[in-house]
């Protein structure tokens, strides 16, 4: 790997694009990895199948994977082969010639087309290998010489080969227990032996998460093998058209009736390839007790359900589909049950894959089902067995290190107290980590029916949630950190955590609202909040004034862009549609904010967890659809809450009809006119788990959305969790959105009118803090670069890339120094202590940060 980023870095090089062969799971892998190298241009992916992922998806489930990688700018070409590698005159290459005669440019080839055992210290040995697979192994895994095992990749059982982890994981299990548990003091055990291996898998590939598990190609296998007795009954047919035939024989050839099937099994394997090769060898037979060629009549369950909606029937085969395909959400699933929806066999997902653990369960077990097969896929309305009540203990919850349910409950049983414990002594959740929410939902519901409290401490230093923390800080009327600890605080003379000081910082901004500047209160921000500017990879600054609802006049604008020339400062317009100015130094900010704030700006809070903005479109004043001023509401809402701290930041937006143009349906709150007023939703989010907002309120009389913004804003603010989104605050709430309003809307607990009286005096205390700072000259000394001396240093070269300045990329390399006293012009004779600063220059607080 580090020689092919060496390689990928030379200047011959950097900028070319690249090629993957494969488009199996190694494949994407390898694309996505090769995708992330700042010198590689462009990636093809090239495979000799239709789809991506062939070996575990059908052709709609590829499909799907296949638009994701190509949303990300990944080429995918399918089906395609080389034919020969293209090279330059120095030998370099430079493409690939396909089979078609097509050529894809490329100067880096990258090869994943399977695993190949390494086998070459075997043969070496004399020791029998399979034919090009790996170390032969019998069921015991040791191979032709005793006592000389193998296990993992290299290792041939059966002529099958698997470069899964499970498998490997399981070898090596079966032969540390036959090492060391067959003969022991307490008596001898039968050695245990390998049986076929679970080859379910659950990947997260170039950004969709990706599983299959059980015999998920059941339908396209047994299809192939009808199709062949098909193929032989036609030939028996046709030299039973040239000779007399008996009675018998006519009434053997006729249909068979509407109860029975007749199917011929030739012997299993997996579907067949565009290349005409089989996709997988390892399926195993999930009809048992056909032989080869066999016709066997199976009559049909006439108790089964007749209606089969949304099912899929494989001709001449003993098995049904469910599916649901969801393009635009990216979600395929595909489940395949037995005839009689009794048995699930198998399947495939994309997109979703949160029932894996459970499936693969009932998939091992054979457990006949006891729902109906649709509710795999639609639900059941409910979220019972979330937690897996109705799984049995020896159900393998982790696959990665074989952590049945029961040993992660009796390990709850023998005290352990988090999910910590849980990984520490069983393993669990320590491979790819796919089973850690299983297995969170797992122990918090075993946990609250043994009657324990599950620990919601804001962190070590406070046996209290942040909800429980506010309201002692509230009706106490602490108003300093110090206070807080030596008032409810574990350790009195504790100086607290990156956790709890933000989020008490955030606390007492939320009720007290004091300049987060103050040297009680200071110590308690994170680095974005101490210097109220966003940080920077190289160092800087960004600086971002309010713009509210995105209206500016053009003064406003000219003087935007007088401030970034002056400085040297990136510009760019944001989402929120504000004017973001990067690259400003920390010593500069105090001289920045001076010049807007005398120009009418006041500070945008970007770097807080606060208010960020409140979108609009363009409403009635200039749209001819719109039917609401969403730029006066907008205006008003941004105006009334600016500053406001929570407990993570918040965003709204206002639009003027169903047309949606300001997204308020993705904001924590939103709003859209209708002819009766506005439709109030709470409770959106983007960024990575991106959630639709959700309808809380319909034609809310104008007079009326204040109020009802405030409570829940308010309510907020009182209840959830530290860096909590108001979207996974609604998720957690029990009795989500009902509950919600009839809290807010019923007011059922009779606190509506505090929660508006509280928003009302916090309102009240608004100030702008860089106007506060720019006022105050002690308050500026926290912006020196360097406090013993006023000389400036630039940290970071910079380049201008399209007629602006950004940061130069990191060195690829960073060839190590090494100083010795030698490179010291100074004698060690004359060296002597200097003063550096005064202590009261750095500004000591009890907090123990300066």
């Amino acid at each position: 790997m580090n020689e092919l980023l060496e390689y990928a870095a030379k200047d011959s090089i950097s900028g070319g694009n690249a090629a993957v062969l494969g488009g199996g799971l190694l494949g994407l892998e390898a694309a996505k990895a090769v995708d992330d190298l700042e010198t590689i241009k462009d990636v093809t992916i090239i495979h000799r199948q239709a789809y991506p992922l062939s070996r575990q998806l059908d052709t709609l489930g590829g499909e799907i994977v296949r638009r994701r990688i190509e949303a990300l700018g990944v080429t995918f070409l399918g089906p395609a082969t080389v034919s020969h590698l293209v090279t330059n005159p120095s030998g370099a290459l430079s493409a690939l010639e396909l089979t078609d005669g097509s050529t894809v440019p490329c100067s880096i080839m990258v090869v994943a087309v399977g695993i190949t055992p390494r086998d070459a210290l075997a043969h070496a040995s004399g020791i029998t290998c399979a034919p090009g697979r790996g170390i032969a192994v019998d069921d015991s895994l040791c191979t032709s010489a005793p006592d000389v095992f193998a296990i993992g990749e290299c290792a041939s059982w059966h002529g099958h080969t698997y470069g899964l982890i499970a498998p490997g994981v399981e070898m090596a299990d079966i032969l540390a227990f036959n090492l060391t548990q067959t003969h022991t003091d307490v008596g001898e055990f039968k050695p245990r032996k390998m049986n076929d291996p679970d080859l379910s898998t659950k990947l997260k590939l170039m950004g969709v998460d990706v599983a299959s598990f059980g015999d998920f190609f059941a339908e396209q296998r047994l299809a192939t093998c009808s199709s062949m007795n098909a193929l032989a009954r036609m030939r028996q047919s046709t030299l039973a058209d040239a000779v007399s035939i008996s009675r018998k024989q006519r009434d053997a050839n006729r249909p068979n009736p509407v109860w029975e099937t007749t199917t011929a099994l030739a012997e299993t394997q997996a579907p067949m390839t565009a290349d005409g090769s089989h996709g997988s060898d390892t399926t195993t037979n999930m009809i048992t007790g056909l032989n080869s060629g066999s016709d066997v009549k199976v009559p049909r369950d006439v108790t089964s359900p007749r209606k089969r909606h949304g099912t899929t029937v494989a001709a001449d085969s003993r098995v049904e589909t469910v599916t649901y395909r969801d393009p635009f959400a990216g979600v395929y699933k595909k489940y395949i049950f037995s005839a009689d929806g009794r048995h699930i066999l198998g399947g495939m997902m994309v997109g979703d894959t949160a029932d894996y653990i459970k499936l693969v369960a009932l998939v091992k077990k054979k457990k006949a089902l006891e729902v109906p097969p649709s509710q795999f896929i639609i639900g059941s309305g409910t979220s019972a067995g979330d937690a897996g009540d109705d799984l049995d203990d020896d159900t393998q919850i982790c696959s990665c290190h074989n952590v049945t349910k029961g040993q992660i409950v009796q390990c709850i049983k023998d005290g352990a107290e988090t999910i910590v414990d849980i990984k520490k002594r069983t393993k669990a959740g320590t491979g790819c980590g796919g089973c850690v929410p299983f297995m969170t939902n797992l122990f918090k519901a075993k946990m609250k029916k043994a009657g324990n409290v599950i620990s919601d401490s804001l962190c070590p230093h406070f046996a209290m949630s942040r909800a429980d923390l506010f309201d002692v800080v509230k009706f106490k009327k602490l108003k300093t950190f110090m206070e807080i600890m030596e008032t409810v605080g574990v350790n009195k003379k504790s100086i607290g955590c990156e956790v709890c000081k933000p989020a008490i910082g955030s606390i007492l901004s939320s009720l007290w609202n004091e300049h987060i500047m103050n040297p009680a209160h200071h110590a308690n921000q994170d680095t974005n909040d101490r210097f109220m500017a966003n940080i920077q990879r190289n160092g800087t600054f960004s600086v971002v004034p309010r713009i509210a609802a995105g209206e500016i006049t053009p003064d406003k604008l000219i003087v935007l862009g007088q401030v970034a020339k002056k400085y040297g400062l990136y510009t760019k317009i944001t989402g929120g549609q504000r004017v973001d100015m990067f690259g400003a130094q920390k010593a500069d900010l105090p001289s920045i904010w001076k010049e807007l704030t005398d120009a009418g700006f006041e500070s945008g809070h970007a770097y807080g967890k606060a208010l960020r903005t409140v979108k609009s479109c363009v409403g009635t004043n200039w749209c001819r659809y719109g039917i609401g001023d969403s730029v006066s509401l907008a205006i008003q809402l941004e105006e009334r809450y600016k500053g406001i701290r929570s407990p993570h930041k918040l965003k709204g937006g206002v639009s003027g009809c169903v047309r949606e143009c300001a997204e308020a349906q993705a904001k924590d709150f939103g709003l859209i006119a209708t002819d009766k007023g506005w439709n109030i939703f709470i409770c959106g989010n983007g960024g990575v788990s991106p959630r639709h907002a959700t309808l809380f309120a319909s034609n809310v009389p104008p007079s009326k959305v204040i109020n009802i913004l405030d409570r829940f804003i308010m309510f907020y603010v009182r209840t959830a969790d530290k860096l909590m989104r108001t979207a996974r605050w609604l998720d957690e709430m029990e009795g989500g959105i009902e509950r919600l309003r009839r809290i807010l809307l019923d007011d059922v607990l009779g606190i509506c009118e505090d929660l508006e009286r509280e928003m009302e005096d916090l309102v009240g205390t608004y100030f702008d803090e860089w106007k506060a700072v720019v006022d105050d000259p002690e308050r500026q000394k926290q912006f020196r670069q360097f406090v013993n001396t006023d000389e400036r240093r630039h940290q970071v070269e910079q380049i201008t890339e399209r007629g602006q300045p950004r940061p130069a990329d990191w060195a690829k390399n960073f060839p190590p120094v090494h100083l010795s006293e030698d490179d010291l012009k100074t004698p060690k004779s004359m060296w002597k202590w200097r003063k550096m600063a005064q202590v009261a220059d750095l500004m000591p607080t009890q907090a123990g940060t300066t």
